[in-house]
């Protein structure tokens, strides 16, 4: 309570105001013969400061606000939004959403969500934690993560920076079937980017942490002295030549296989039957060792909340069991156009967690004996209809279970079904990094394409 208290006074309008703003816009709505209308007023602040080489690169502060309205005509639709609070500021936005309604087609599938579906309970989640910190001290922060990774190896020798970011932000969401609801929430974050060796054996690597809470975050130096390593171990990269071999995606890498899934198994892709995973629910699309959850009401989590974009209930389900696909991600206008019922899942996926195995990132390298460790991925090689999968790496060679150099201009290929079938093990090497939240992932066997 005390947070949501101080958080009056550090953002420009109290959730009083916004919740005023948002009941106007709805009044005004029904008055210039809105069948229904939705309406989100949001304000927020930031702040993110970079040091390179010691010196201030960058200082940014900004503060948003905004007021979006859907308004519906029937099962016509129209959207707008201002950055203005002004009453008739207000009254415009809604009147320009009422005119877009007015010349959009009708869509069976349009309007709001079902009475029924929306939240009624609102549990305080722990999402604001403000970090009363200011400019002098966010360049202090900065300047010793970065220094940290200088003092750990004489290697490192150039830096693309340190930086501390504060993200505050607080919104009201509001209907005509008579929900509001809104809440406070923070994100803060530190990370280093520095690079090792010289002339053509350079190499980057960086570390970050990002939490709801500044004292949930890696202390600054630990993040400089992770960001250093990781560079160094990648000095005297070689290039591999092209095979098949087993492949271990890193924890912060293996997050993006999530991903992917998300996209695959979210309402847009499949009713625009543009996903490799379509009609798949009730089927196999993972190996039997694979659970996945969703998971809204983790505290202080960082893709935690009691309703979704429509204020429909969130809830804890099992995605995929023993491999088997449990479920998909809709919003009401997607679970129409489906002819399902939303899963609270409008705006996406909550905290998706795939839950860890038995194995330490040590004992999944014994497990793959011989292949490839993937720590990078580039490019953007994926193929979301086909499952097709094409991605620039870099990472480590690995024999008898044991790293044994770093390798680089490589490409890793398959088909994401394939992958997913594949996977022989998750470790229990969970990194929270966002709200995709997975351990390191062993595929059984990839195309590796080098020299």
């Amino acid at each position: 309570m005390s947070d949501i208290i101080q958080s009056q006074s550090r953002f420009s309008h109290s959730a009083d105001t916004l919740r005023q703003i948002a009941r106007d816009a709805l009044q005004y709505a029904a008055r210039q013969g809105a069948t229904a209308c939705s309406t989100e007023v949001s304000d927020g602040f930031g702040q993110a400061v970079t040091v390179r080489r010691g010196e201030i690169e960058t200082i940014e502060y900004n503060r948003d606000k905004g007021l979006g309205v859907s308004a519906y005509l029937g099962q016509r639709r129209g959207n707008a939004s201002t950055s203005d609070f002004s009453p008739q500021a207000v009254r415009d936005t809604v009147d320009a959403a009422l005119s877009i309604a007015r010349h959009t087609a009708q869509d069976d599938c349009a309007g709001l969500p079902e009475k029924e579906m929306l939240a009624t309970d609102f549990p305080d989640l722990d999402l604001y934690h403000p970090w009363l910190l200011n400019v002098e001290q966010a360049i202090e922060l900065a300047r010793e993560c970065e220094q940290a990774a200088f003092a750990r190896d004489k290697r490192i020798r150039n830096s693309e920076g340190a930086s501390v970011g504060v993200h505050e932000s607080h919104f009201v969401y509001a209907n005509s079937l008579g929900f509001i609801g809104g809440y406070p929430s923070s994100r803060h974050s530190v990370s280093c980017a520095v690079i090792a060796g010289k002339d053509s054996a350079m190499q980057r690597d960086y570390w970050y942490t990002e939490a709801r809470e500044a004292s949930d975050m890696l202390k600054v130096e630990e993040i400089g002295r992770i960001a250093a390593e990781r560079a160094i171990r990648r000095l005297k990269a070689r290039k591999l030549g092209t095979l098949q071999v087993p492949v271990l995606f890193e924890a912060p890498v293996a997050a993006s296989l999530l991903g992917h899934f998300v996209g695959a198994v979210s309402g847009g892709s499949l009713y625009r039957k543009s996903s490799f995973l379509l009609d798949q629910l009730g089927k196999p699309v993972f190996s039997p060792a694979i659970q996945i959850d969703d998971i809204p009401d983790i505290p202080g989590g960082l893709a935690s909340s009691a309703f979704d974009d429509e204020g429909v209930k969130t809830q804890r389900r099992a995605m995929v069991e023993q491999g088997v696909l449990q479920g998909y991600f809709l919003g009401s206008y997607s679970a129409r156009k489906l002819g399902m019922k939303t899963t609270g899942n409008a705006g996406g996926s909550h905290n998706l967690i795939l839950r860890p195995g038995g194995l330490n990132f040590d004992g999944l390298l014994k497990k793959m004996g011989r292949g490839l460790l993937v720590t990078e991925l580039l490019g953007q090689g994926v193929n979301h209809v086909t499952g097709d999968y094409s991605r620039g790496a870099a990472g480590f060679w690995v024999e008898n279970g044991e790293i044994q150099y770093p390798v680089e201009e490589i490409t890793i290929a398959g088909n994401l079904k394939d992958m997913y079938r594949s996977i022989v093990a998750v470790g229990n090497d969970m990194l929270v990094q966002g709200s995709r939240q997975c351990g390191s992932v062993l595929i059984e066997n990839m195309m590796v394409a080098g020299q």
